[in-house]
């Protein structure tokens, strides 16, 4: 079942959001990319600033999500910056990308680390492909809301529902180096302080929460049903996620980055 995405919902957090974003651009060397794609560009607002960054390349975004290209479609420029609606696994390029970004999107496919020789594959000599994947599922925003969804109220409507998950960065690094490509794979914990009433619940709404929603409101009395769901895990999350004296809610984030560049000759480049 295709997940019903809501690009405003994303957005609610969209300056969090865009911290490993930038970190991920800090690592990404290039002297002058004339094609940048971005992987799983959702909305597209990230993707906009790829304008000023490079500005004479070529860049477009691809997501499998019809609601987040809908929204993103109207931010294209002429001849600069375009959307197209495919799926990362069977997308190819129309020629060498210099730089192939994948940001909080590979998560959602099942055994993607074997995808990741496939893009370094679609680089330019001289390319770099670069990536960021959450790694929170072992935390309670996730545990609660996989063993929820696997209690004996919901298996049989949520238990069949793709579960995202990643590797450890030692995996990362080691499918990266075996490409022959320079490699650099790292992790970082942010530690979100959030305002409002069931911070963390809004956050996960637009992500991990949204395959469970979908799921329950294509069955009879949907919304009624994903009230009733939303409901119990909104009151475990807050007993997970205590607010403070403030009402502030502190979120801790794990989040794992990594970048191959091929050589400017385009020959595998055995160090790491």
């Amino acid at each position: 079942m295709a997940v019903c995405w809501d690009p405003q919902q994303y957005l609610q957090y969209e300056h969090e959001r865009e911290r490993p974003w930038a970190e991920l651009l800090a690592r990404v060397v290039h002297p002058g990319p004339s094609e940048v794609v971005d992987l799983g560009c959702g909305p597209g607002t990230t993707t906009t600033r790829l304008l000023a960054r490079w500005p004479d390349a070529h860049i477009l975004g691809i997501d499998s999500s019809a609601e987040m290209i809908s929204h993103a479609r109207p931010l294209a420029v002429p001849g600069r910056l375009e959307f197209r609606q495919a799926d990362l696994r069977e997308w190819r390029p129309d020629s060498p990308v210099d730089i192939l970004l994948s940001n909080a999107t590979l998560h959602w496919v099942p055994g993607h680390q074997s995808l990741l020789p496939q893009f370094v594959a679609c680089l330019a000599p001289g390319g770099c492909f670069a990536f960021q994947v959450p790694a929170n599922f072992a935390e309670p925003s996730h545990t609660l809301l996989y063993e929820l969804a696997r209690s004996d109220r919901w298996a049989d409507r949520l238990g069949a529902v793709v579960l995202p998950s990643s590797s450890p960065p030692a995996a990362y690094l080691s499918t990266l180096i075996a490409t022959g490509a320079r490699a650099d794979v790292w992790e970082t914990t942010y530690f979100h302080v959030l305002d409002g009433p069931d911070a963390v619940l809004e956050w996960v709404r637009g992500t991990a929460l949204r395959p469970f929603v979908t799921a329950l409101e294509a069955v009879d009395a949907g919304e009624q049903e994903a009230a009733e769901f939303e409901h119990a895990y909104a009151a475990a999350l807050r007993a997970a996620y205590p607010r403070d004296a403030e009402g502030r809610t502190v979120f801790p984030f794990r989040r794992i980055f990594g970048v191959a560049t091929v050589t400017a000759e385009g020959t595998p480049d055995k160090r790491a």
